[in-house]
């Protein structure tokens, strides 16, 4: 019966890789993030973050009828079809700079092209055209707020 080669153990996970990736999540507020070096491919995701939605600030105008109990749960944002959703990972901000008049507010009138929002995304400024022109009836996003891919930002009527 011939012996097996004695193999030296290798660590599978390089911790301190994962420390570093899991410091640039804080960092960033990205919910996940991965790599591949050497060959070796390596994925961080925060779990939690995704499993509890982030609170969801509705900025609308006040309804003239008041709204009862008895009216059905408000419908969900994403399923609207003048929703504007997120087109990547990154903080989204209202205005082209601190400070400076924002581009769309409840009621505005936009059109097609017409940027509505920043998002940045690993440094760079990646301006939101809206899809359709109307009126911005809900912004769905707090300023400077990180958003997912995906997520409900804005609705259009």
């Amino acid at each position: 019966m011939a012996k097996s080669p004695k193999s030296k153990s290798t660590p599978l996970v390089d911790h301190a890789l994962i420390h570093e990736l899991t410091k640039l999540l804080d960092e960033t507020g990205l919910t996940e993030i991965e790599i591949e070096q050497n060959g070796q491919r390596v994925r961080v995701a925060r779990g939690a973050v995704a499993a509890a939605p982030a609170p969801v600030r509705v900025v609308s105008q006040p309804s003239p009828h008041p709204i009862t109990e008895s009216v059905a749960a408000p419908l969900d944002p994403a399923k609207h079809p003048g929703v504007v959703i997120s087109p990547m990972v990154g903080t989204a901000y209202i205005s082209p700079e601190p400070g400076a008049k924002p581009f769309i507010e409840v009621g505005s009138k936009v059109k097609a092209g017409e940027t509505l929002l920043i998002i940045e995304a690993m440094k760079t400024m990646n301006q939101i055209p809206a899809p359709r022109g109307g009126t911005v009836i809900q912004i769905l996003f707090e300023d400077g707020q990180p958003v997912e891919f995906g997520e409900p930002l804005v609705i259009i009527e």
